[in-house]
């Protein structure tokens, strides 16, 4: 697919989301109860007890999307305004897979605290705060700090989104090769947010042997130039650099930088190896060329022209739909794996057919090329949303009793399959 420069400006023109109405406001009476002096009540209300705002406003199916523009895809530290139509996408996505409205907020200040602050103190206001595309390692302070303070769920989704669906991705691949988790070598590429919370939920998982390199080789017990973040993954190893590490890995993951791998690196690695070479738009290694010296490879990468695209929005929309429907204070660790797995289970289900219609291919199954869901299958809305909002109550983070997970999944599905036209007024509340 060729896109011009013309074209695509052309379709952020004007901006891509827009204000709608929920409520009808057409006569004398509807502008009473809409604002002055009908307001007034579910405003009493509310102020006696807070949870109301759940009921009486939209706080409950409204997430901010929130950057400082300090790590832009693949653009790096662009600022907070010219980060916006990546913001403006991320709540188009949220409404288009999960009917989440959303807000994109550009915050243009870079100290970490009083990015805090200034996210705490609008919190109110939404039922769940999206943190996108902020630099690493402030990222990490950022996300825990503001958590601490407020009573909504915070997601840094660089980082954990990611993380979720390269996780799944990792369970269903070893599955397929028979290889025990806890048996892989995997080698990393990359030590940013993304990479070190990937290597964190694959340590769940039960891996323990992972090399993580980055600019200046692999994260070893002689390395003495590591911030508090790094220390977590240094293995004893002698092997310094990313070429000796991949020989005979099980398991590659890149989120770094294209070209970061070779051929002969590849050809190195062991039987049936998993390539997840996530660097977009340029992968660290392209699959025509893991295909030229390996034929048993399962590849992924984060491009939507090849299989197995690990992207995002298989996981964020559907990971706070969940959430929000059980008024989760926030997203636990359980929750991020109940998210991982409900992916990797709907994976192995029949792919319906208007799935396969999108891709045109008739034959898509479960296999090799296929260790994900596609990006169009309406179910992931039932699997993830409702494995989220289980471990959510399951866990105690929602206030929510008496938790009827099939009624909900039911819920889920009616909402998933109805018209286009009709999800615009659409909001899932268990």
């Amino acid at each position: 697919m060729k896109l011009t420069d013309e074209e695509i400006l052309d379709y952020h023109k004007g901006g891509k989301i827009a204000t709608d109405l929920r409520t009808r406001c057409e006569t004398q009476k509807d502008l009473s109860i809409a604002y002055s002096p009908g307001v007034a009540v579910p405003c009493q209300v509310i102020e006696k007890n807070p949870s109301a705002a759940y009921k009486y406003t939209a706080k409950g199916n409204l997430v901010a999307v929130i950057s400082d523009g300090t790590a832009v895809l693949g653009l790096g530290d662009i600022g907070a305004l010219a980060s916006k139509p990546v913001m403006e996408g991320k709540v188009v996505l949220f409404k288009k897979f999960a009917h989440i409205d959303g807000v994109d907020l550009e915050v243009d200040e870079t100290d970490p605290k009083k990015f805090v602050d200034i996210c705490a103190a609008i919190s109110p206001s939404f039922g769940g705060i999206n943190l996108e595309d902020i630099k690493a390692p402030k990222c990490f302070e950022i996300e825990k700090e503001l958590q601490k303070r407020v009573d909504i769920p915070i997601m840094h989704d660089d980082q954990h989104g990611t993380a979720i669906i390269a996780t799944a991705a990792l369970m269903n691949g070893a599955e397929l090769v028979n290889k025990d988790l806890k048996d892989l070598k995997v080698v990393i590429s990359g030590a940013g947010a993304s990479a070190m919370t990937c290597a964190k939920m694959f340590k769940q998982l039960g891996v323990t042997k992972i090399f993580m390199c980055d600019s200046k080789g692999v994260i070893n017990h002689k390395r003495e130039d590591l911030n508090e973040y790094k220390k977590e993954f240094v293995i004893e190893t002698d092997v310094d650099n990313l070429k000796d590490a991949m020989v005979d890995a099980d398991v590659f993951l890149g989120l770094s930088v294209g070209g970061t791998v070779s051929k002969d690196m590849v050809a190195s690695m062991g039987k049936e190896p998993m390539i997840f070479a996530l660097a977009n738009p340029t992968p660290e290694i392209m699959p025509e060329e893991v295909l030229e010296v390996r034929d048993d490879a399962i590849i992924a990468t984060g491009r939507s022209d090849y299989p197995n695209q690990i992207n995002n929005v298989l996981g964020f929309p559907y990971i706070f739909r969940g959430a929000l429907d059980v008024e989760a204070k926030k997203i636990t660790e359980g929750m991020k794996m109940a998210a991982a797995k409900a992916l990797a289970e709907l994976a192995k289900q029949p792919i319906p057919y208007y799935v396969k219609a999108a891709y045109n291919d008739m034959d898509l199954e479960y296999g090799k090329t296929h260790i994900i869901p596609k990006p169009f299958n309406k179910e992931l809305l039932v699997y993830i949303s409702s494995a989220v909002a289980g471990a959510a109550v399951e866990e105690g983070v929602s206030p929510i009793k008496d938790f009827d997970i099939e009624a909900y999944r039911k819920q889920l599905r009616d909402c998933a399959y109805l018209d286009s036209h009709e999800n615009d007024d659409t909001h899932v509340k268990s």
